[in-house]
C-alpha cells in the first residue's frame, strides 16, 4: 500500500511539474513572438512577465479575463499561452485590441466583452472614472487579471469592478492584481492620481468576499519615494508596484 502511495504521489507530481514546465514554455514563446515590438519586449526586464503570471498560477487551460488590456502589452503573451487549451476574454478599453489584435493570425480566438463604459466621475479633475453595477456576462473564469488599472477608478467603479469580478469567477478562481503603489492614506492629488493605496485595495477587495492568498515583492522599488507622478521621465519604469493575489471561496 505504501509503495502504491508513493507511486500514485510521483505520478502526480510529475505530471503537475511538467504541465507547469509546459505553462513556462509557452509564455517564453509568447515573448519571443513577432507580433512584440521591440519597445514591449523592452519592457520585460521591469514587468517580469513570466514570474508575473507564474505567481498568479497561470495554467494553459485556464478561462481567464484581462480587464483594460489597453495596447495589449500582456494580452500578446497571455493569448498565445491559452490559445490552445484554454480560453481569454479582456474587458474594458478593449478598442486597440479589436483594430489591432484580433485581425492578427492566431489572436482570432479572443472573446471581448463590451457592452458596459465607465464614465467620468463628475466630482474629479483627474480623469477618474465612475461605474455602475454591471455583469461580465460570463461565470465559472479561472483567473482574473489586471495590471496598473486599478486606479484609473473611483471607489464606486472600484466596488462594481470587484463584484462583477467575484461574480465571474468560479469557487477558487484567482484574481491578480497589479498597481503603482500609494503612501497609505495618503490624500489625492495630482502626483499620486495614478497610484493606489495597496491597503485600501486590499479592504475593498475581503469586504466583497474574497480571501488574500499572496503578496510578491517582484515589482518593489526601494528607490520610488511614492511622491511624482508615475508618467514623469524620471519615474516611468521604475515605481513600485503591489503584485496582490486573491482567491474566490
Amino acid at each position: 500500500v505504501k509503495k502504491l502511495t508513493l507511486l500514485l504521489f510521483l505520478a502526480v507530481f510529475s505530471f503537475q511539474t511538467h504541465a507547469q514546465d509546459s505553462v513556462v514554455e509557452k509564455i517564453k514563446a509568447a515573448m519571443k513572438s513577432d507580433i512584440r515590438t521591440e519597445k514591449e519586449i523592452a519592457r520585460d526586464r521591469n514587468r517580469k512577465p513570466l514570474e508575473t503570471l507564474s505567481f498568479f498560477q497561470l495554467k494553459d487551460d485556464m478561462r481567464v479575463l484581462e480587464l483594460v488590456p489597453s495596447s495589449g502589452w500582456y494580452t500578446k503573451i497571455l493569448a498565445p499561452t491559452l490559445r490552445e487549451n484554454g480560453e481569454l476574454y479582456v474587458a474594458f478599453w478593449t478598442d486597440n485590441i479589436k483594430s489591432n489584435l484580433i485581425t492578427k493570425p492566431g489572436f482570432e480566438h479572443i472573446k471581448v466583452i463590451d457592452g458596459f463604459k465607465p464614465s467620468i466621475s463628475e466630482s474629479d479633475r483627474y480623469d477618474i472614472y465612475d461605474l455602475d453595477t454591471f455583469s461580465f456576462g460570463v461565470t465559472g473564469l479561472d483567473l482574473v487579471v489586471t495590471f496598473r488599472n486599478i486606479h484609473n477608478f473611483t471607489e464606486k467603479g472600484r466596488e462594481s469592478i470587484n463584484q462583477a469580478t467575484y461574480d465571474a469567477l468560479k469557487s477558487g478562481g484567482l484574481y491578480g492584481v497589479v498597481d503603482h503603489t500609494r503612501r497609505h492614506m495618503q490624500a489625492y492629488n495630482s502626483e499620486n492620481r495614478r497610484r493606489a493605496d495597496p491597503v485600501v485595495i486590499i479592504k475593498e477587495l475581503l469586504d466583497v468576499g474574497f480571501e488574500f492568498v499572496d503578496h510578491s515583492n517582484l515589482h518593489y522599488r526601494l528607490d520610488d519615494e511614492l511622491r511624482y507622478e508615475v508618467g514623469r521621465p524620471t519615474v516611468t519604469g521604475h515605481t513600485d508596484r503591489f503584485t496582490f493575489l486573491f482567491r474566490k471561496p
